[in-house]
């Protein structure tokens, strides 16, 4: 498929590296008046944009308008809300309770400030949410951003390109577009710091590109998100949300689940209802409903179509059916599948769900902890004990308890991977951190009485002094102290004083 997007070269990638740079440098991003002016045309860029950006949307994925408002502009567009509302709050000073001997003319701040100058490479599957969810946390800090949209969704990066210059600072705010040369003349550059969206296999090449100038990252990836279901829970109601999960936007999403584990007892009801569900959802042909999106472009769908052929165990109970010419994939559940199998290996982005039977939630537990910390994990039950069971003794990026995918979607909860799943979060006040340095201050004054206190730091050193060093800088542990040990530090600071005001006497 020729690309509708143009490239930019090598000179206008280092022209947009270089704006980015002195536009920070400069102190332009700082002001609060300046961001929140910027978050807001954000805001209107989406508002006023909804019917192109839909339109971009149905081009790359076939995605319907609901999926999109619903899964990217409504998101966004609260996320922008939640950054205006709390922004001066998020900015300001934090003071922080100095310790005992910095009590007298000392105070200590964290201050917020904007690392600099940011790259940010967003993600196809998402274009806009994916994109402007970083840009957000950049903008809120305070930092000037280059944005690398995705050249696969090439519609949707076609409208950021064409609508960013219209609605935000173009010295402060950039949009590159490219592949891999262009990416990768990118990250060749020193950045304050790097946001990406994507899998582990760039990941690691951009961890490679970071390191050579110690650049800090923010690295959102995937894995394959387990749920697990309690035989006792309710088939219909689980079945029906996982569904949701695996087929919005077709299964191209991140936390998207990605097998189920079950015990053979459960195992008949969950198929019987994930028919009932996807009849539900997309009825009896999902090819004919435009409610259903498509897989990205070719070689996403022979790689589904590759991991469907090669799987050397599992029956397939539900779907199936493909349309090279449609770029579409069934709906597809593989029942009785091996632990091993090769549909087990990667995360399948796509709207195949594999079936793993477990003998109990022990069995389930250790199969999820023999694997790579999943960005999600999903537990399917009503029995308090087996749900802090499974969270009790497994780890992931996130967790959700009884649905799918939502928890992305709650703005004060941070989203992040650990591990092969990503490091570091965003949404919500997080952005705002992910683009933000604490840097840690004391301020003192020049008073002689605070100078007093000082005195036994000085030379000529001598025991005495050390002993009433120790006494005051040395915590007493709390099961230890007594009425006379809690208050024995001020006597001592006193006595510290006295000598020090002495010496400057």
């Amino acid at each position: 498929m020729t690309s509708i997007l143009k490239y930019h070269n090598e000179t206008e990638i280092q022209q947009a590296v270089d704006t980015s740079r002195q536009t920070f440098r400069s102190g332009y991003t700082r002001p609060l008046k300046f961001r929140r002016h910027q978050l807001q045309q954000l805001w209107r860029l989406v508002d006023e944009n909804t019917d192109a950006i839909c339109d971009a949307l149905y081009k790359d994925l076939r995605k319907h308008k609901n999926e999109t408002i619903l899964g990217e502009l409504i998101p966004t567009k609260e996320e922008i809300n939640d950054a205006l509302e709390h922004l001066e709050e998020w900015a300001k000073d934090e003071k922080v309770t100095p310790a005992l001997v910095n009590k007298v003319g000392v105070t200590c701040v964290k201050r917020k400030e904007p690392k600099g100058s940011t790259l940010i490479i967003s993600a196809w599957n998402y274009p806009i949410f994916l994109s402007f969810g970083p840009l957000i946390g950049a903008i809120a800090a305070g930092c000037t951003a280059v944005l690398k949209p995705s050249e696969v969704a090439q519609h949707s990066a076609k409208v950021i390109t064409e609508l960013l210059p219209r609605y935000l600072d173009s010295k402060a705010f950039l949009v590159i577009n490219g592949a891999a040369h262009e990416t990768t003349k990118l990250l060749e550059n020193k950045w304050d710091h790097i946001f990406y969206t994507g899998n582990g296999t760039v990941a690691k090449i951009i961890m490679k590109a970071a390191s050579v100038h110690l650049t800090s990252l923010t690295l959102e990836l995937g894995g394959k998100s387990p749920a697990i279901i309690d035989e006792n829970a309710n088939m219909t109601v689980a079945a029906k949300r996982i569904a949701f999960g695996k087929t919005f936007n077709a299964g191209q999403t991140c936390v998207a689940p990605d097998y189920v584990l079950v015990t053979p007892k459960a195992e008949p009801k969950f198929v019987e209802a994930m028919k009932t569900a996807y009849k539900e959802l997309y009825g009896a042909n999902p090819q004919t409903s435009d409610s259903y999106a498509r897989i990205v472009n070719n070689r996403h769908y022979h790689r589904l179509q590759k991991v469907l052929t090669e799987n050397q165990s599992g029956e397939v109970v539900i779907g199936g059916q493909s349309d090279e010419k449609d770029l579409y994939i069934a709906p597809t559940v593989i029942a009785n599948v091996d632990r091993d199998d090769k549909l087990m290996e990667d995360e399948l982005f796509g709207p195949i769900l594999p079936m793993i039977r477990v003998n109990d939630v022990d069995d389930a537990i250790e199969y999820v902890n023999s694997r790579d910390d999943p960005l999600a994990l999903y537990v399917f039950s009503s029995n308090k004990k087996f749900v802090n069971k499974v969270l009790d003794s497994t780890r992931s990026g996130g967790a959700l308890v009884n649905d799918t995918l939502m928890h992305v979607a709650e703005g004060n909860l941070p989203f992040g991977g650990t591990g092969p799943s990503g490091m570091g979060n965003y949404h919500g006040k997080h952005s705002f951190d992910a683009f933000t340095h604490e840097r840690a201050t004391m301020i003192k004054d020049l008073n002689p009485i605070s100078e007093a206190l000082m005195a036994v730091r000085y030379a000529p050193y001598t025991n005495g002094n050390l002993k009433l060093a120790r006494l005051a800088l040395e915590s007493v542990p709390r099961f230890k102290k007594s009425f006379v040990l809690k208050h024995l530090k001020w006597i001592v600071i006193a006595i510290i004083f006295g000598i020090g005001y002495k010496r400057l006497a």
